[in-house]
């Protein structure tokens, strides 16, 4: 599973991927880990605003600072 973190490296997004790391692990969860800070990048593909997280290339969060059992059933949602 690939995660992409989509952000500026603001503490939002280092909570958001330090939340999603987390989740990862508590379900046993192999996943790659990629932050994305090119705005332009970001605008391509309609990230408004962030964080913002993909799952596999799918846009799954966008704007808020997700729980841990919100990034836990996004990962099992998205599962491959």
């Amino acid at each position: 599973m690939k995660v992409q973190i989509f952000g500026a490296g603001c503490p939002r997004c280092k909570q958001t991927e330090k939340i999603f790391k987390i989740a990862a692990e508590e379900l046993g969860v192999e996943a790659e880990f990629e932050k994305v800070t090119d705005l332009m990048a970001m605008m391509e593909i309609g990230i408004a605003s962030t964080p913002a997280v993909g799952i596999d290339g799918k846009i799954v969060l966008s704007g808020k600072i997700p729980t841990l059992e919100e990034a836990k059933r996004l990962i099992k949602e998205n599962r491959g």
